[in-house]
């Protein structure tokens, strides 16, 4: 069975370990002669955009979070009615407006949804998640390049493989396979070289998990903080 990881920070209900992927949206939101469910789709945020002041995140007039969204902030996945959608971005402290742009969410469909680029050129990321069970022993990883004014770059395996070959900001590759319950280093290379922008420390993939490595950050930053870096965060689990 899988499971969508549970939120850190319990700003949101996860739908739980209660079916299996095939049948999450069929059997799990079934109709009866009683109750009317309509179709809905998963979606995941993650607030990418690094300047940002703490911010509120609506779709239409439903407000998404609980507590102000700070730069890096990540939310699991929560149910939204498919259709046409306004995916709505406010300053926390004056409620003036950064963002609104329409996506479109397909049922029974998961999405990643990054609030990307600088705060002068806020900018919507939207991805469909293909999630599917790792074979045994195995993790799945995809990669995604949410850094606005950085090269092209590598995801690299330290004293390994290269996994992901020259993306551009915006670029991601698909969920590739790579051993369970090991520690890796990962460095993200500027393309084609050996120069390191960033590095993901001694990072333990279970087995059955699905995980995103997001590179973040701008190159000119002089703030720590907005700094260039690499982060990772668990799609879903199987067990």
């Amino acid at each position: 069975m899988k499971t969508f990881k549970n939120a850190s920070k319990r700003w949101l209900v996860s739908i739980g370990a209660v079916c299996l992927l095939s049948v999450l949206f069929s059997s799990c939101l079934k109709t009866n002669n009683n109750n009317y469910y309509p179709p809905v789709a998963l979606v995941t945020f993650i607030q990418a955009s690094p300047d940002e002041p703490l911010l509120d995140f609506y779709l239409d007039n439903n407000k998404i979070n609980v507590n102000p969204v700070n730069y890096g902030d990540h939310f699991d996945y929560f149910r939204a009615y498919a259709g046409s959608r306004v995916a709505n971005f406010y300053d926390h402290s004056s409620m003036s407006k950064i963002l609104s742009n329409t996506i479109q969410l397909n049922q029974n469909t998961n999405y990643s949804l990054f609030l990307a680029n600088k705060a002068t050129q806020p900018e919507i990321v939207l991805l469909t998640d293909t999630i599917n069970q790792p074979a045994t022993g195995k993790a799945t990883v995809r990669f995604v390049n949410l850094s606005p004014d950085a090269p092209a770059v590598d995801l690299v395996v330290q004293g390994g493989s290269t996994l992901v070959s020259n993306k551009g900001y915006k670029g991601y590759s698909s969920f590739m396979p790579l051993g369970g319950n090991t520690t890796y280093t990962f460095q993200v290379r500027q393309a084609g070289t050996n120069t390191v922008l960033a590095t993901l420390l001694n990072v333990f993939l279970n087995n059955g998990s699905v995980y995103t490595i997001w590179f973040h950050g701008l190159s000119a930053a002089t703030t720590a903080p907005d700094q260039l870096g690499a982060s990772i965060y668990t799609n879903a689990y199987f067990y």
